[in-house]
């Protein structure tokens, strides 16, 4: 397993150890000792969603009850993306990206503190996530997918959205009070 720091602090790209053969291949997509050695919490939630090409899921976070994510496709390919949203960060309002695939399989870790949204990029897409807490629907919270400040470069420019996912708005509109705190920072 390879793990490669992303841009933004504690987001890591993780590259599973693929073996294959004429038959096809196998890998551990989960492996408790092995992610808590680089240093991921424990999870007690497992999602997955199907969705078609040019949906865009997000940008979703919870607070309080922040959710850190690992997330993969298990068909399809996305493009990833985690925005941070933690009041004090020194790199608040900056995302980083990835495009995870069926054939990469790559699986990207977003901690707590982070809004997170994809696109799906082939014909359909099967996506998983595990979470470090359950959802809680009173504490859903969401940025919308184009804001101009933060400037995800997204591969569709007229996404399919959820009802929900169009009425967020920029994060310069969402009250202080409802972002996490950076760790390092005095709230």
């Amino acid at each position: 397993m390879k793990v490669q720091p992303m841009p933004i602090r504690d987001v890591l790209l993780i590259e599973p150890t693929v073996s294959g053969d004429s038959r096809g291949w196998f890998l551990e997509s989960w492996q408790q000792k092995r992610y808590e050695e680089i240093g991921l919490p424990a999870f007690v939630q497992d999602n997955v969603s199907f969705s078609q090409q040019g949906v865009l899921r997000g940008l979703h976070y919870q607070y309080p009850h922040g959710q850190g994510k690992l997330v993969q496709v298990l068909e399809g390919r996305v493009y990833d993306a985690a925005v941070d949203i933690r009041r004090g960060s020194p790199t608040f309002g900056h995302y980083t990206a990835a495009e995870l695939s069926s054939e990469n399989h790559h699986q990207l870790y977003i901690p707590p503190g982070f809004a997170h949204g994809f696109c799906v990029l082939s014909p359909t897409a099967l996506f998983a996530y595990k979470c470090t807490d359950f959802y809680h629907p009173e504490c859903e919270g969401g940025v919308c997918w184009n804001d101009s400040d933060i400037g995800i470069v997204w591969p569709v420019n007229e996404p399919i959205l959820s009802a929900k996912d169009k009425r967020w708005c920029p994060l310069r509109e969402i009250p202080v009070c409802r972002l996490p705190v950076y760790e390092g920072a005095v709230p």
